[in-house]
Order: C-alpha cells, then structure tokens, then sequence
C-alpha cells in the first residue's frame, strides 16, 4: 500500500493504493490526532458528498473528532477497477486497508449507508477480533443483513431483466455508457421514487442524489447487482453485541424496509433502533441532523468522557 497527501484548510486529502492496485481517494476531515476516529461509508452509486451535512453536523457536536470520508472503488474520484472485484467482499478488504492507513492505531466507530453498512457488516464478519478492540462502535444506516430481494423496491433483483441487463453491459459496457447518459432524464424518476418516494424533499437534495448516480458508470453500477442479492452477513449481527451499535432507518424508504432495521436490531443486544419519520431511503440527506444525532449519541457511547461529560478528544 502507499499513500500520497495533500493538505486542505477543511480537509486532507489522501489517496490510498490498496492491495489490487486500485486508488482510493480517502478524505479527512478534524483534529489529526484525535482519541477516536468515525469513518462514513457511503452506499452504491454515491459517494464522499451523500455524506456532507452529516459530517458538518457532527464536526459542530464534536470540533475534536475526526471524521474520515472515502469513495468506494468504481465511485467518485476513486479508480475503476476490474469488474471481478465489484463485491462486497472487496469492499470489506477495502475498507481495512484505508483504516490501516488513516486510523493505524485508537478506536474506530463505522457508519455505513445501504451499501456501506453492507460493507461495514462483510467487514465485521472478516475481522471478528477487532470488534471491542479496535472497532468499538457500529452504526448501521438504510441498510440490510441480508434478504434485499425479499422486500421493498429489492424484490427487482429477481427479475430476470436483471441479468439481460448485466450480461449487456458485460458485452458493450461503452455503447451501454452512451445509452445510460441518454437516459438519465429517463430514468430519474425512477430514481427519486425509489430513494423519496412520493414524498417532497429538497430540490438540492434531489439534484444532489441525481448527479451522484449519473455519475457512476455502468459498469459499476451494474456489476454490485449480483452481490446485492445474494448477500447475506447475519453471522456478523451477533458480533456487534460486543459494542454499541446503533440501526437507523427511514420509516418510508422502500429500498430497504424498516422490516431489516427491526431484524437486524432484533439480533445485536443492546442495539439502539431509530426509524425516522417520513424518511426515505437517502434518509442521511433528507435528514441530516438526525442522522447525526444518532452517530454523536453512538460516539458517546463508544468513548471515554471526561468530568465534564463531554468527549475527550485529543486535538
């Protein structure tokens, strides 16, 4: 692995090289050598910027933290990679080697949305002995653990068109690029009813959601779809009743149902469940500041506090 930094006034910027070759551009926001470090992993066909009124809303909680955004291999400004490793269990991989660069040593709390709380649980199941030593607190955001196409918008995975889909873009991935730029007014509605439903949300939340899936190619896009379905991390669900773990969830989103949140919550003790009212499935844009709450109540919980009551960052 290497890494390369170049330093910003409100973000360090590093780009990690990870074991395949591929370059991740990792993003870090705070104090530099804080006590405990909250990585925000973000989900399929988004990146750094889904989670930007989440991180400033809990950099105001917790001036001292610091708080480490990365995009995921295919996404934003990190590489493409070969198509084979478009699964969650590189995701996993991926996900240790940007910790053993930015948070080499103290405590670590993951939070991932939808995809990355996918990646966050194939990371759990793969480094068992870290949790409660150096991962000491999960938040699991609009996510699942397993039987994504048994409920909600999920079920579409079965659909056979599906598989007529990947296997074309597999054949033609570039005329099949030409044919996605094509159709984003499309399909956009497509996108907003699947992520907000029929609910109204801000015209910059949606233009942001919109512009972060046009973005991605479709390849990437494409390839994650077999893993989705036949994901399943149940087994990592009891590991994180060794730590605090929080299981967030809009009560309106249709990509993965409340139904998940509740089973997931059912399996981890002690787990703290939040449904948001009226959100969706983009629940970490259309409501930031509770989003943030819920991570800042998990820092606490995962932290050593002072005398104050505070949290004792070490800026």
């Amino acid at each position: 692995m290497s890494i390369s930094t170049i330093a910003h006034s409100a973000q360090r910027r590093v780009t990690v090289s990870t074991s395949d070759g591929v370059e991740l551009v990792v993003r870090e926001y705070g104090a530099r050598r804080a006590e405990l470090t909250v990585v925000l992993i973000h989900g399929h066909c988004l990146r750094t910027e889904s989670w930007t009124d989440v991180r400033d809303a809990l950099l105001r909680e917790h001036a001292g933290a610091k708080v480490v955004c990365y995009d995921h291999r295919g996404h934003g400004e990190s590489a493409a990679a070969p198509r084979q490793t478009y699964n969650l269990e590189r995701l996993g991989r991926d996900l240790h080697e940007v910790l053993d660069v930015v948070a080499p040593t103290g405590p670590v709390v993951l939070v991932g949305h939808s995809m990355g709380g996918m990646t966050v649980l194939t990371y759990v199941s793969g480094y068992q002995h870290e949790v409660g030593t150096r991962i000491v607190g999960v938040g699991l955001v609009a996510t699942a653990a397993s039987g994504l196409a048994d409920a909600g918008f999920g079920r579409l995975l079965r659909n056979p068109i599906i598989s007529v889909f990947q296997a074309a873009v597999r054949r033609a991935p570039r005329l099949m690029q030409h044919a996605k730029m094509l159709a984003c007014k499309v399909f956009a509605p497509v996108v907003r009813t699947a992520e907000f439903g029929d609910r109204t949300v801000s015209p910059r939340v949606l233009a942001l959601s919109e512009a972060m899936h046009n973005a991605t190619s479709i390849v990437t896009m494409a390839s994650f779809l077999s893993a989705f379905k036949v994901f399943d991390r149940t087994d990592a669900l009891p590991v994180l009743s060794r730590i605090p773990t929080v299981v967030m969830c809009g009560t309106a989103d249709l990509m993965t149902p409340p139904s998940h949140s509740v089973a997931m919550a059912a399996a981890i003790d002690y787990a703290d469940l939040v449904l948001v009212d009226g959100a969706g499935h983009s629940v970490i844009m259309e409501q930031p500041g509770e989003v943030a709450g819920a991570i800042a109540r998990l820092v606490t919980r995962a932290s050593a506090v002072d005398g104050r009551g505070e949290l004792a960052f070490a800026a």
